[in-house]
């Protein structure tokens, strides 16, 4: 019984730890400002995390585990996926007749180890160790099959970087040619990795240079604080914004050659609390541009896709959250239209990739040049097809609405989490709802789903627990063959390489129309759309699973059960 426990207090008292007089204290603290008695000895500086911890192990009759002494063989790495991880603050250390023993600092968090118990389909066992070594632990460990030291990185390649309209020559004969090189040996290195991203980002004691890759951050470098100046000076002379301006947000472009291919990377300067934070997307012009069959669409989804596009008026929405692939979707169905007998206009923020033959607007606020203006211009311009970069307010939702019911095709992006929610999110932006269900073509929700590194990818069978997760049933994969992630040297022991697409396309018909007309909960509207042959996001999810595509678990990183409904 929890209440047969020695405290927590009278423990360190017993070990000279603590005297009964800084208890006295301790406890009255803890009445006026609450948190636990542990937190609380810390903040006072009566016991050390680590003795804190020790009495914590005690009172709970549980082992304490120093994590610096011990090394974590990598099999076992590999069952706790690292989100999880992440988010319960646990590292497993040993995995013995199927039962695997984690180390956790919160001995009583018995929501984190049920759950634990749940998506892994196995017993745990518990051991104690700090809140810093765990943490500590969760970063190095998991993060050491994609670190890659600059230094060591620079002695194997040259920079081949070349900033376009830059003066690099000049540059590197000063004494900033140390910095010059190890920032554009940085881009070099994500553009070789395949990063989307990369985050250079100040914190107390150093500088953290992450990368995106398939949608995971990796720490891939750490630099002195030292270089955190002349570095983040330089990516901001690279982007052409203002270096002495360091308390607004600012965002800028760097144009560059790498490997013979363009790069257009965009830069964003936030300022934080460390020094200013500095996120570039890396947008690669002949990579970033795909073709429709390329996306992931199932053959179904893409022939409806297809017919949609196809139409001379009406809106097509492609809704999801920031990075899951939208304006990638839109290019591809604009490339799809190009034609020398179709005008297509764009409005963007900002022009991402560059296509022959299509106008492209750029957003500019500051100027007074919004999508709703651009918009409204762009109807006197007499197109075919428009596409505006996103709908975020009732002016351009209302323009584009108007534009769809005039003769044009708009395309469109909108942040929602699923394909009905964007007809309910647009009469909550002001458009009226018989406008939406006249105008509104068809909707495609989407995210996106790492591929299984093929060179490493293994078969399993997967627990009951793990196919009800996603909806699926013994009976679905039988004859099948499913895959969980593997680990090698060509996916840097990811046990994922690229991503895919996972589509949700609802098409508008009568009856949705209706229930749109009468402002119908997205919920009635999911229903209405399922019974008419809508296939959900956890559905396509499913499908690349039994396809091989992609594994259970990062269908469950996307899409959850209690969201994402199979039946009616």
């Amino acid at each position: 019984m929890v209440d047969e426990r020695k405290l927590i207090g009278r423990i360190l008292i017993d070990e000279g730890v603590l005297t009964e007089e800084q208890l006295k204290k301790a406890v009255a603290h803890q009445q006026n400002d609450g948190g636990p008695l542990g937190q609380v000895l810390i903040e006072l500086g009566y016991a050390t995390e680590e003795q804190v911890t020790r009495a914590l192990a005690k009172q709970f009759d549980l082992p304490y585990v120093d994590l610096n002494d011990i090394e974590i063989p990598e099999d076992v790495l590999r069952v706790v996926p690292f989100g999880v991880a992440k988010e319960y603050n646990v590292i497993p250390i040993a995995q013995n007749n199927g039962r695997l023993t984690v180390a956790m600092s919160k001995p009583n968090d018995v929501f984190a180890l049920d759950n634990l118990r749940f998506i892994l389909n196995m017993d745990i066992d518990c051991v104690l160790a700090t809140s810093g070594d765990v943490l500590a632990a969760i970063e190095n460990y998991y993060q050491t099959h994609t670190k890659v030291r600059m230094e060591d990185v620079a002695k194997k390649s040259d920079v081949s970087v070349q900033v376009r309209g830059g003066k690099e020559e000049e540059a590197a004969e000063g004494d900033d040619a140390p910095i010059i090189r190890l920032v554009h040996l940085i881009i070099a290195e994500a553009l070789r990795q395949r990063a989307s991203d990369i985050h250079v980002e100040p914190l107390e004691h150093r500088l953290r240079i992450r990368y995106r890759i398939d949608g995971v951050c990796f720490e891939v470098d750490s630099q002195p604080k030292v270089n955190q100046g002349p570095i983040l000076s330089r990516l901001k002379i690279m982007a052409g914004v203002d270096i002495a301006e360091k308390r607004r947000p600012q965002d800028g472009r760097i144009n560059l050659k790498f490997e013979g291919r363009d790069i257009d990377i965009r830069v964003s300067c936030l300022p934080a609390t460390n020094g200013e934070s500095i996120v570039m997307r890396l947008l690669d012009k002949e990579k970033g541009l795909k073709e429709l069959d390329d996306l992931g669409f199932d053959e179904n989804d893409l022939q409806r896709f297809q017919s949609v596009i196809k139409r001379p008026h009406g809106i097509l929405l492609v809704t999801g959250p920031t990075g899951s692939g939208k304006t990638t979707t839109l290019y591809a169905a604009l490339k799809k239209l190009n034609r020398s007998d179709v005008k297509i206009i764009t409005a963007e923020n900002p022009v991402e990739y560059l296509i022959e033959g299509i106008n492209q607007c750029e957003v500019k606020p500051k100027i007074g040049l919004t999508f709703a203006r651009i918009l409204r211009s762009m109807l006197r311009q007499a197109p075919n097809i428009i596409l505006v970069g996103e709908i975020r307010d009732h002016e351009t939702a209302e323009t584009a609405v108007q534009a769809a019911l005039t003769g044009h095709l708009v395309c469109s992006t909108l942040h929602t989490n699923d394909a009905p929610s964007a007809l309910t999110r647009l009469i909550d932006l002001g458009v009226k709802p018989f406008l939406v269900s006249s105008s509104v073509l068809a909707v495609l929700a989407q995210r996106l789903v790492r591929v299984l590194c093929d060179n490493c990818k293994e078969p399993y069978t997967p627990t009951l627990s793990e196919l009800k997760a996603v909806g699926m049933t013994p009976e679905m994969i039988e004859g099948r063959t499913i895959f969980r992630k593997g680990g090698c040297p060509r996916c840097k022991n990811a046990g994922y390489m690229g991503r895919l697409g996972v589509y949700e396309l609802m098409e508008m018909n009568t009856e949705i129309r209706a229930l749109t007309f009468n402002k119908a909960s997205t919920q009635d509207i999911r229903k209405a759309a399922i019974l008419s042959g809508m296939t959900t996001l956890q559905e396509d999810g499913v499908r690349k699973v039994l396809a091989g595509k992609t594994s259970i678990e990062e269908v469950l990183r996307l899409t959850h059960a209690q969201d994402i409904e199979w039946s009616v």
